[in-house]
Protein backbone atom coordinates (compact mmCIF):
# COMPACT_ATOMS: atom_id res chain seq x y z
CA UNK A 1 0.00 0.00 0.00
CA UNK A 2 2.97 2.59 0.29
CA UNK A 3 2.78 3.21 -3.06
CA UNK A 4 -0.43 5.08 -2.85
CA UNK A 5 0.57 7.05 -0.27
CA UNK A 6 -1.53 5.73 2.99
CA UNK A 7 0.37 4.97 6.04
CA UNK A 8 0.81 1.52 6.83
CA UNK A 9 3.21 2.57 9.89
CA UNK A 10 1.24 0.02 12.77
CA UNK A 11 -0.51 -2.65 10.43
CA UNK A 12 -0.65 -5.74 10.74
CA UNK A 13 -1.31 -8.84 7.89
CA UNK A 14 -4.15 -7.88 6.05
CA UNK A 15 -7.40 -9.75 7.81
CA UNK A 16 -9.40 -9.51 4.91
CA UNK A 17 -9.30 -10.45 1.20
CA UNK A 18 -10.88 -8.49 -1.63
CA UNK A 19 -12.75 -9.56 -4.47
CA UNK A 20 -16.08 -11.34 -5.78
CA UNK A 21 -13.74 -15.07 -5.68
CA UNK A 22 -13.24 -14.66 -1.99
CA UNK A 23 -16.75 -13.00 -1.27
CA UNK A 24 -18.26 -16.40 -3.15
CA UNK A 25 -16.26 -18.55 -1.17
CA UNK A 26 -16.71 -17.27 2.19
CA UNK A 27 -20.73 -16.97 1.17
CA UNK A 28 -20.39 -20.84 0.30
CA UNK A 29 -18.27 -21.79 3.45
CA UNK A 30 -20.96 -19.70 5.35
CA UNK A 31 -23.88 -21.26 3.78
CA UNK A 32 -22.11 -25.39 4.60
CA UNK A 33 -23.96 -24.76 8.34
CA UNK A 34 -26.83 -25.39 7.35
CA UNK A 35 -28.81 -26.23 10.42
CA UNK A 36 -27.41 -23.02 12.15
CA UNK A 37 -28.46 -20.76 9.04
CA UNK A 38 -32.12 -21.88 9.09
CA UNK A 39 -32.51 -21.72 12.63
CA UNK A 40 -30.66 -18.63 13.29
CA UNK A 41 -32.16 -16.46 16.09
CA UNK A 42 -30.00 -14.09 18.14
CA UNK A 43 -26.20 -13.52 18.13
CA UNK A 44 -24.01 -15.04 20.78
CA UNK A 45 -20.84 -13.29 22.12
CA UNK A 46 -18.24 -14.22 23.14
CA UNK A 47 -14.60 -14.02 23.55
CA UNK A 48 -13.71 -15.66 19.69
CA UNK A 49 -16.22 -13.65 18.02
CA UNK A 50 -14.67 -10.68 18.82
CA UNK A 51 -12.47 -11.49 15.98
CA UNK A 52 -12.99 -11.14 12.46
CA UNK A 53 -14.24 -14.63 10.52
CA UNK A 54 -13.16 -16.05 7.89
CA UNK A 55 -16.70 -16.33 6.74
CA UNK A 56 -17.74 -12.73 7.82
CA UNK A 57 -19.63 -11.09 5.02
CA UNK A 58 -20.36 -7.10 5.72
CA UNK A 59 -17.36 -5.69 3.69
CA UNK A 60 -17.92 -7.93 0.64
CA UNK A 61 -21.39 -6.52 0.64
CA UNK A 62 -20.79 -3.30 1.40
CA UNK A 63 -18.51 -2.93 -1.55
CA UNK A 64 -20.43 -5.10 -4.11
CA UNK A 65 -17.92 -8.37 -4.24
CA UNK A 66 -21.17 -9.85 -3.02
CA UNK A 67 -24.80 -9.13 -4.70
CA UNK A 68 -27.11 -9.07 -1.64
CA UNK A 69 -29.44 -10.50 -3.88
CA UNK A 70 -27.12 -13.47 -4.95
CA UNK A 71 -26.63 -13.94 -0.94
CA UNK A 72 -30.93 -13.95 -0.59
CA UNK A 73 -31.71 -16.08 -3.45
CA UNK A 74 -29.07 -18.33 -1.92
CA UNK A 75 -30.43 -18.09 1.55
CA UNK A 76 -33.81 -18.79 0.03
CA UNK A 77 -33.15 -21.87 -1.67
CA UNK A 78 -31.73 -23.70 1.73
CA UNK A 79 -34.78 -22.38 3.75
CA UNK A 80 -36.51 -24.51 0.65
CA UNK A 81 -34.44 -27.31 1.15
CA UNK A 82 -34.56 -26.99 4.82
CA UNK A 83 -38.31 -26.69 5.12
CA UNK A 84 -38.06 -25.89 8.47
CA UNK A 85 -36.63 -21.96 9.90
CA UNK A 86 -36.63 -19.39 11.80
CA UNK A 87 -38.75 -16.06 9.94
CA UNK A 88 -38.10 -12.68 10.20
CA UNK A 89 -37.15 -10.52 11.85
CA UNK A 90 -35.37 -12.61 13.74
CA UNK A 91 -33.86 -14.66 10.65
CA UNK A 92 -31.01 -14.37 8.37
CA UNK A 93 -33.44 -13.32 6.17
CA UNK A 94 -34.52 -10.55 8.53
CA UNK A 95 -31.06 -9.21 9.08
CA UNK A 96 -30.99 -8.53 5.18
CA UNK A 97 -33.90 -6.56 5.34
CA UNK A 98 -32.17 -4.70 7.94
CA UNK A 99 -29.64 -2.95 4.92
CA UNK A 100 -33.21 -2.49 3.21
CA UNK A 101 -34.98 -0.58 5.96
CA UNK A 102 -31.60 2.13 6.23
CA UNK A 103 -31.28 2.07 2.36
CA UNK A 104 -35.51 2.99 2.16
CA UNK A 105 -34.92 5.59 5.31
CA UNK A 106 -31.68 7.32 3.87
CA UNK A 107 -34.19 8.01 0.51
CA UNK A 108 -34.35 11.21 -0.70
CA UNK A 109 -32.82 12.73 2.80
CA UNK A 110 -29.32 14.06 1.84
CA UNK A 111 -29.14 15.30 5.95
CA UNK A 112 -29.41 11.71 6.67
CA UNK A 113 -25.75 11.66 8.10
CA UNK A 114 -26.27 14.84 10.18
CA UNK A 115 -28.28 16.25 12.87
CA UNK A 116 -29.51 19.85 11.11
CA UNK A 117 -31.65 19.33 8.34
CA UNK A 118 -32.30 15.91 8.99
CA UNK A 119 -36.55 15.61 9.84
CA UNK A 120 -36.15 12.08 11.35
CA UNK A 121 -33.52 12.76 13.78
CA UNK A 122 -34.07 14.43 17.23
CA UNK A 123 -31.89 17.87 18.04
CA UNK A 124 -30.31 16.61 20.80
CA UNK A 125 -27.69 19.47 22.39
CA UNK A 126 -24.78 17.60 22.22
CA UNK A 127 -21.21 19.09 23.41
CA UNK A 128 -18.77 20.15 21.79
CA UNK A 129 -15.74 18.01 23.07
CA UNK A 130 -13.23 18.03 20.40
CA UNK A 131 -10.32 16.51 23.23
CA UNK A 132 -12.85 13.96 24.41
CA UNK A 133 -13.60 12.60 20.75
CA UNK A 134 -10.06 12.12 20.00
CA UNK A 135 -9.51 10.04 23.12
CA UNK A 136 -12.17 7.91 22.12
CA UNK A 137 -10.89 7.50 18.68
CA UNK A 138 -7.52 7.10 19.10
CA UNK A 139 -8.01 3.77 22.18
CA UNK A 140 -6.98 6.22 24.77
CA UNK A 141 -10.49 6.74 26.74
CA UNK A 142 -9.03 5.26 29.72
CA UNK A 143 -11.46 1.83 29.88
CA UNK A 144 -9.82 -0.77 28.32
CA UNK A 145 -12.63 -2.37 26.66
CA UNK A 146 -13.23 0.33 24.44
CA UNK A 147 -10.31 1.53 23.65
CA UNK A 148 -9.25 -2.27 22.70
CA UNK A 149 -12.45 -1.99 20.23
CA UNK A 150 -11.40 1.09 19.23
CA UNK A 151 -7.94 -0.10 18.88
CA UNK A 152 -8.78 -2.93 16.68
CA UNK A 153 -11.00 -0.64 14.60
CA UNK A 154 -7.95 1.68 13.52
CA UNK A 155 -5.41 -1.69 12.64
CA UNK A 156 -8.08 -4.22 11.25
CA UNK A 157 -10.91 -1.46 9.33
CA UNK A 158 -13.90 -4.17 11.15
CA UNK A 159 -15.22 -4.63 14.68
CA UNK A 160 -18.03 -7.06 16.13
CA UNK A 161 -21.43 -5.70 15.76
CA UNK A 162 -21.78 -5.57 19.52
CA UNK A 163 -18.55 -3.99 20.10
CA UNK A 164 -20.02 -1.49 17.66
CA UNK A 165 -23.10 -0.68 20.09
CA UNK A 166 -20.40 -0.38 23.01
CA UNK A 167 -17.91 2.37 21.88
CA UNK A 168 -21.17 4.01 20.13
CA UNK A 169 -22.74 4.33 23.18
CA UNK A 170 -19.91 5.26 25.19
CA UNK A 171 -19.36 8.54 22.67
CA UNK A 172 -22.93 9.52 22.61
CA UNK A 173 -25.25 9.15 25.34
CA UNK A 174 -23.67 6.57 27.69
CA UNK A 175 -20.56 8.95 28.44
CA UNK A 176 -19.01 11.24 27.00
CA UNK A 177 -22.28 12.87 25.36
CA UNK A 178 -20.65 13.99 22.03
CA UNK A 179 -22.78 13.92 18.98
CA UNK A 180 -23.38 10.80 16.65
CA UNK A 181 -21.99 12.68 13.79
CA UNK A 182 -18.43 12.67 14.76
CA UNK A 183 -18.57 8.86 15.61
CA UNK A 184 -19.88 8.44 12.02
CA UNK A 185 -17.10 10.47 10.34
CA UNK A 186 -14.55 8.31 12.54
CA UNK A 187 -16.59 4.79 11.32
CA UNK A 188 -16.76 5.90 8.00
CA UNK A 189 -13.43 6.65 7.82
CA UNK A 190 -11.66 3.42 9.78
CA UNK A 191 -14.19 0.91 8.81
CA UNK A 192 -14.28 -1.29 6.02
CA UNK A 193 -18.06 -2.15 5.57
CA UNK A 194 -19.12 1.51 6.45
CA UNK A 195 -22.07 2.06 4.30
CA UNK A 196 -23.53 6.09 4.25
CA UNK A 197 -27.18 4.78 4.98
CA UNK A 198 -26.48 1.83 7.37
CA UNK A 199 -23.52 4.03 9.02
CA UNK A 200 -25.49 7.04 10.06
CA UNK A 201 -28.84 5.16 10.75
CA UNK A 202 -27.21 2.64 13.32
CA UNK A 203 -25.30 6.15 14.82
CA UNK A 204 -28.90 7.92 15.27
CA UNK A 205 -30.31 4.44 16.68
CA UNK A 206 -27.48 3.74 19.15
CA UNK A 207 -27.67 7.71 20.47
CA UNK A 208 -31.63 7.28 21.06
CA UNK A 209 -31.91 10.16 17.86
CA UNK A 210 -33.71 8.52 15.88
CA UNK A 211 -35.72 4.82 15.23
CA UNK A 212 -34.79 3.99 19.19
CA UNK A 213 -36.26 5.49 22.19
CA UNK A 214 -35.07 3.38 25.27
CA UNK A 215 -32.08 5.66 26.39
CA UNK A 216 -32.62 4.31 29.91
CA UNK A 217 -30.30 1.02 28.63
CA UNK A 218 -27.10 1.60 28.81
CA UNK A 219 -23.66 -0.25 28.34
CA UNK A 220 -21.32 -0.24 30.65
CA UNK A 221 -17.84 -0.47 29.28
CA UNK A 222 -16.62 -2.44 32.27
CA UNK A 223 -18.98 -5.24 33.07
CA UNK A 224 -20.24 -5.58 28.91
CA UNK A 225 -16.97 -6.56 28.51
CA UNK A 226 -15.96 -8.68 31.57
CA UNK A 227 -19.03 -11.10 30.91
CA UNK A 228 -18.23 -11.25 26.93
CA UNK A 229 -14.89 -12.36 27.89
CA UNK A 230 -14.06 -12.66 31.47
CA UNK A 231 -10.14 -13.84 30.78
CA UNK A 232 -9.53 -10.50 28.79
CA UNK A 233 -7.62 -12.18 26.17
CA UNK A 234 -9.10 -9.22 23.90
CA UNK A 235 -7.62 -6.59 25.84
CA UNK A 236 -4.35 -8.34 26.04
CA UNK A 237 -4.21 -8.82 22.42
CA UNK A 238 -5.08 -5.21 21.14
CA UNK A 239 -3.07 -2.62 24.24
CA UNK A 240 -0.26 -5.20 25.12
CA UNK A 241 0.66 -2.79 28.03
CA UNK A 242 -1.84 -4.32 29.91
CA UNK A 243 -1.28 -8.06 29.49
CA UNK A 244 0.55 -8.61 32.65
CA UNK A 245 -2.45 -7.41 34.71
CA UNK A 246 -4.65 -10.16 36.13
CA UNK A 247 -7.80 -10.72 34.84
CA UNK A 248 -9.29 -9.67 38.01
CA UNK A 249 -8.07 -6.12 37.19
CA UNK A 250 -7.45 -6.11 33.62
CA UNK A 251 -11.29 -4.58 32.82
CA UNK A 252 -10.68 -2.13 35.74
CA UNK A 253 -6.83 -1.43 35.98
CA UNK A 254 -7.21 1.52 37.70
CA UNK A 255 -8.36 -0.44 40.88
CA UNK A 256 -5.42 -2.39 41.21
CA UNK A 257 -3.10 -1.94 43.80
CA UNK A 258 0.11 -0.15 43.51
CA UNK A 259 2.28 -3.37 43.29
CA UNK A 260 0.25 -4.99 40.94
CA UNK A 261 0.84 -2.06 38.72
CA UNK A 262 4.69 -2.17 39.11
CA UNK A 263 4.47 -5.52 38.88
CA UNK A 264 2.35 -5.56 35.67
CA UNK A 265 5.24 -2.71 34.28
CA UNK A 266 2.13 0.06 33.69
CA UNK A 267 1.56 2.89 36.31
CA UNK A 268 -1.74 4.17 35.18
CA UNK A 269 -1.85 7.55 34.49
CA UNK A 270 1.65 7.22 33.56
CA UNK A 271 2.07 4.09 31.16
CA UNK A 272 -1.84 3.87 30.41
CA UNK A 273 -4.36 6.80 30.91
CA UNK A 274 -6.96 7.10 34.00
CA UNK A 275 -10.24 7.02 33.06
CA UNK A 276 -11.59 9.72 30.70
CA UNK A 277 -14.73 9.59 32.99
CA UNK A 278 -16.52 8.46 36.39
CA UNK A 279 -18.73 5.96 34.10
CA UNK A 280 -21.18 5.35 36.92
CA UNK A 281 -22.07 8.81 37.59
CA UNK A 282 -21.80 10.23 33.93
CA UNK A 283 -24.01 7.64 32.75
CA UNK A 284 -26.65 8.45 35.45
CA UNK A 285 -26.62 12.35 34.19
CA UNK A 286 -26.89 11.50 31.17
CA UNK A 287 -29.73 9.45 31.43
CA UNK A 288 -31.84 12.09 33.44
CA UNK A 289 -30.23 14.37 30.41
CA UNK A 290 -31.81 12.28 28.01
CA UNK A 291 -35.15 12.16 30.20
CA UNK A 292 -35.90 15.83 30.47
CA UNK A 293 -34.97 16.00 26.31
CA UNK A 294 -37.72 13.72 25.55
CA UNK A 295 -40.26 14.85 28.52
CA UNK A 296 -39.57 18.43 26.58
CA UNK A 297 -39.95 16.80 23.28
CA UNK A 298 -43.47 15.05 24.29
CA UNK A 299 -44.94 18.42 24.67
CA UNK A 300 -44.42 19.03 20.63
CA UNK A 301 -45.31 15.62 19.47
CA UNK A 302 -48.16 14.48 21.86
CA UNK A 303 -46.01 11.62 23.07
CA UNK A 304 -46.76 9.98 26.44
CA UNK A 305 -43.16 8.94 27.31
CA UNK A 306 -42.66 6.39 30.13
CA UNK A 307 -44.44 6.97 33.54
CA UNK A 308 -41.53 6.28 35.27
CA UNK A 309 -37.54 5.45 33.93
CA UNK A 310 -35.35 3.32 35.75
CA UNK A 311 -32.24 4.20 37.65
CA UNK A 312 -29.19 3.97 35.13
CA UNK A 313 -28.69 0.61 33.89
CA UNK A 314 -25.38 -0.11 34.15
CA UNK A 315 -25.20 -3.46 31.34
CA UNK A 316 -27.53 -5.52 29.27
CA UNK A 317 -27.22 -9.08 30.04
CA UNK A 318 -29.17 -9.63 26.82
CA UNK A 319 -28.16 -6.26 24.42
CA UNK A 320 -31.43 -4.42 23.56
CA UNK A 321 -32.16 -4.88 19.92
CA UNK A 322 -30.28 -2.71 18.08
CA UNK A 323 -28.59 -2.91 14.29
CA UNK A 324 -24.81 -2.79 13.53
CA UNK A 325 -23.31 0.45 13.75
CA UNK A 326 -22.25 -0.07 10.16
CA UNK A 327 -23.68 -2.88 8.15
CA UNK A 328 -27.36 -3.95 9.77
CA UNK A 329 -28.51 -6.57 6.88
CA UNK A 330 -24.61 -8.28 6.68
CA UNK A 331 -23.51 -11.01 8.37
CA UNK A 332 -20.40 -10.77 10.56
CA UNK A 333 -18.24 -13.12 12.17
CA UNK A 334 -20.51 -13.89 15.08
CA UNK A 335 -24.00 -13.89 12.70
CA UNK A 336 -26.33 -10.97 12.35
CA UNK A 337 -27.78 -8.93 15.53
CA UNK A 338 -31.30 -8.98 16.72
CA UNK A 339 -34.36 -7.16 15.38
CA UNK A 340 -36.00 -4.99 17.64
CA UNK A 341 -40.09 -5.08 18.10
CA UNK A 342 -40.79 -1.86 17.64
CA UNK A 343 -39.03 1.70 17.51
CA UNK A 344 -40.35 2.58 21.11
CA UNK A 345 -41.01 1.24 24.57
CA UNK A 346 -43.74 -1.13 24.89
CA UNK A 347 -45.09 0.72 27.99
CA UNK A 348 -44.99 4.06 25.26
CA UNK A 349 -48.54 4.81 23.64
CA UNK A 350 -49.38 7.54 20.58
CA UNK A 351 -51.18 9.96 21.88
CA UNK A 352 -52.06 12.41 19.65
CA UNK A 353 -53.26 12.53 15.88
CA UNK A 354 -50.78 12.67 13.39
CA UNK A 355 -50.46 15.71 11.85
CA UNK A 356 -49.62 16.92 8.57
CA UNK A 357 -45.69 16.93 7.56
CA UNK A 358 -44.84 20.49 7.67
CA UNK A 359 -46.46 20.99 11.34
CA UNK A 360 -44.17 18.15 12.77
CA UNK A 361 -40.78 19.56 10.73
CA UNK A 362 -41.83 22.89 12.39
CA UNK A 363 -42.18 21.61 15.91
CA UNK A 364 -38.55 19.30 15.71
CA UNK A 365 -37.12 22.92 14.38
CA UNK A 366 -38.52 24.20 17.70
CA UNK A 367 -37.22 21.39 19.69
CA UNK A 368 -33.90 22.30 18.61
CA UNK A 369 -33.81 25.68 19.97
CA UNK A 370 -34.86 24.40 23.74
CA UNK A 371 -32.24 24.95 26.08
CA UNK A 372 -29.83 22.07 27.69
CA UNK A 373 -31.69 20.26 30.65
CA UNK A 374 -30.05 21.68 33.52
CA UNK A 375 -28.44 18.94 35.39
CA UNK A 376 -29.39 17.88 39.00
CA UNK A 377 -25.56 18.17 41.25
CA UNK A 378 -23.98 15.07 42.50
CA UNK A 379 -25.74 15.49 46.33
CA UNK A 380 -29.39 15.50 44.70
Amino acid sequence: MTWTGFPTEGLGPAVWQGGETEALARLDKHLERKAWVANYERPRMNANSLLASPTGLSPYLRFGCLSCRLFYYRLWDLYKKVKRNSTPPLSLFGQLLWREFFYTAATNNPRFDRMEGNPICIQIPWDRNPEALAKWAEGKTGFPWIDAIMTQLRQEGWIHHLARHAVACFLTRGDLWVSWESGVRVFDELLLDADFSVNAGSWMWLSCSAFFQQFFHCYCPVGFGRRTDPSGDYIRRYLPKLKAFPSRYIYEPWNAPESIQKAAKCIIGVDYPRPIVNHAETSRLNIERMKQIYQQLSRYRGLCLLASVPSCVEDLSHPVAEPSSSQAGSVSSAGPRPLPSGPASPKRKLEAAEEPPGEELSKRARVAELPTPELPSKDA
